[in-house]
């Protein structure tokens, strides 16, 4: 496993974004807590999860609580992994996502969160996504608190934009370590975040990092099928290394900034696995080339 920095912190270049360990189609408890320990094994230390992660209306933190177990259970040293939660959303029993950003609402869920993770300082808390109802100086606001508090030793936000990663960080300095995004092939809309993280020397998380990669497939009469032709060159590539295209797809993410560290979900241990093999597959000048140009046309539109 290769490594990359977050908030002075070292952490495996691939991380594991625990939700389809929780939601709606998620696994049984034995290979939910399988699937963590694969991606320990594998040198994946940086899990990330959220209150919110939970069936509609049923066990809010669920997801917390799931990686608490994995990690007592484990029997290897998880003294290095940092567990990062997010708070300010909800999803109430209609499936709906909610979004509660207030001061009141930051802190009792993040002492709510410590108390699921079983410790004392949550290592990263970020700000699920910002409340249209609340100033956003006030939810920043509230994890500076938190920061003062000693309740969380990092912060980090998730679906902002520039402007408002701004702004955070002129309330949070430099315990302001992290921002994570919507990113992949096929959704780039955060390309203005991706840089100014960059620039300021945060770490740029991309959620669903494998974008429509994960539903293609070569498996049609005419080599792609569902329309995943978009995907060509990274199956092209694939092929090639003897890889899967979501190896390919990481690897090239990696390329994106020093700073990106893909947080891509799983439900099985394999999975766990192939992904957290992207941070050694290192790709050639050609490939890059390939991967760039083909990109403009995979987005969604």
């Amino acid at each position: 496993m290769r490594y990359r920095t977050l908030g002075g912190l070292k952490v495996s270049t691939i991380g594991l974004g625990a939700m389809p360990l929780s939601i709606e189609g998620r696994p049984d408890e034995g290979r939910a807590l399988a699937t963590v320990h694969a991606a320990l094994d594998s040198g994946v230390t940086l899990l990330d999860t959220a209150d919110s992660y939970h069936l509609p209306g049923q066990d809010p933190g669920h997801n917390e609580l799931l990686l608490a177990r994995a990690l007592a259970a484990y029997g290897g040293d998880t003294d290095g992994v940092l567990v990062a939660t997010k708070g300010g959303r909800g999803r109430p029993a209609d499936g709906s996502w909610t979004v509660t950003g207030s001061p009141r609402h930051l802190k009792a869920a993040a002492e709510a969160s410590a108390k699921r993770l079983g410790v004392e300082a949550i290592g990263l808390y970020q700000l699920h996504k910002p409340d249209p109802d609340v100033p956003f100086e006030e939810s920043a606001g509230a994890l500076r608190e938190l920061l003062d508090a000693g309740t969380i030793r990092l912060a980090g936000l998730s679906n902002v934009d520039a402007d408002q990663i701004r702004q955070a960080r002129a309330i949070l300095g430099d315990r302001l370590v992290s921002v994570q995004n919507r990113y992949s092939p096929e959704v780039q809309d955060s390309e203005p975040e991706l840089r100014l993280c960059a620039e300021l020397g945060l770490a740029f998380l991309p959620w669903s990092p494998l974008g429509g990669i994960s539903r293609s497939s070569l498996d049609g009469p005419s080599g792609l099928k569902d329309g995943t032709e978009r995907f060509a060159a990274f199956h092209g590539v694939a092929s090639e290394r003897g890889v899967s295209p979501q190896q390919v797809c990481l690897a090239w993410l990696l390329t994106k900034s020093p700073t990106v560290i893909p947080i891509p979900g799983a439900s099985r241990p394999e999975t766990v696995r192939d992904s957290a093999g992207a941070a050694e597959l290192v790709l050639s000048e050609e490939e890059l080339a390939r991967l760039t140009a083909a990109a403009p046309a995979i987005q969604a539109r």
